[in-house]
Parts: structure tokens; C-alpha cells; sequence
């Protein structure tokens, strides 16, 4: 499941368990009607009730496009490449993470270890392309995250 997906189930459920509280208390409300008289204000109540969830669910429809909107600039997309960057160490100790969106853009993170020192980079990605010269394993990370 996409992580837009996920957000948009989200407001789904949020949506509906508040349908389910405010149908709670039209149904309280219709109880407490007396069997005689008072019909009419319990009445007037519960329109006034109803007219306040219309309002609220016409206002959720632009707050959902608008969380639709921002989607593809949401980070979705991730990899991890693990490799040996120098010759004195071996067993993959050495990562590349991307971190992007669903233009391609975002970042990745580079940790090269050694037996005497650890280097940590990090160089902006903009539409699968590195602003500065990538590694091959910055690139396979960045092809990675996309793919999945």
C-alpha cells in the first residue's frame, strides 16, 4: 500500500468514526424526545445537527485535494545500498541511503567506513540526478528507492 494511499485511508477512518460519534448524539437526542409535545424542538435539533456535519463534510473535500496535491512532493521513495568503499575493510559496512519523492528529488546519504575513518556525505538529488557527481552506488540507490 503507497504511503498516499495510506494517508487518504487515514482521513477515511478519521472521517467516518466522527460520522459514527455524531450519529451517536442525533440518536441520544431523538431518545430524549417525550411522547408528547417537544417533537417539534427535537426535530429542529436534529436539523440543526445534520446542517452543522453537512458544513463540515463540505469542508473536508478541499482539505483532502489539498492533501492529495501534496503527495508527490511527500518523501515516498527509499534504498539502501550496502557495499565495501575501501580495500582495508571488508563485510558491506559502508551505506548509501536515497531518500526522494516522486519527482526524484530529495537527497542521499553516503557513510564510508574504514578501519581508521568513517566519512559521511550527503549530495541533493533533483529528478534522479545528483546536483554534485554521484557514486555508482549513489545512483544504484537512487534507481533502487524509485523502483520500489
Amino acid at each position: 500500500m503507497t504511503t498516499a494511499a495510506l494517508i487518504i485511508s487515514i482521513l477515511a477512518l478519521v472521517l467516518v468514526l466522527y460520522l459514527i460519534v455524531l450519529v451517536n448524539g442525533i440518536r441520544k437526542t431523538v431518545a430524549t424526545v417525550p411522547a408528547e409535545g417537544g417533537v417539534y424542538e427535537a426535530f429542529r435539533q436534529l436539523d440543526d445537527a445534520l446542517r452543522v456535519a453537512e458544513d463540515q463534510i463540505d469542508d473536508l473535500g478541499p482539505r483532502l485535494a489539498a492533501v492529495e496535491a501534496a503527495l508527490p512532493e511527500a518523501i515516498k521513495h527509499t534504498a539502501i545500498v550496502a557495499y565495501d568503499a575501501f580495500d582495508d575493510i571488508a563485510g558491506n559496512l559502508s551505506r548509501s541511503v536515497a531518500i526522494l519523492n516522486d519527482h526524484g528529488d530529495g537527497f542521499v546519504i553516503s557513510l564510508l567506513v574504514g578501519r581508521s575513518e568513517t566519512r559521511f556525505f550527503t549530495k541533493q538529488v533533483n529528478r534522479r540526478s545528483g546536483l554534485e557527481p554521484l557514486s555508482p552506488e549513489e545512483d544504484a540507490a537512487i534507481a533502487q528507492a524509485m523502483a520500489g
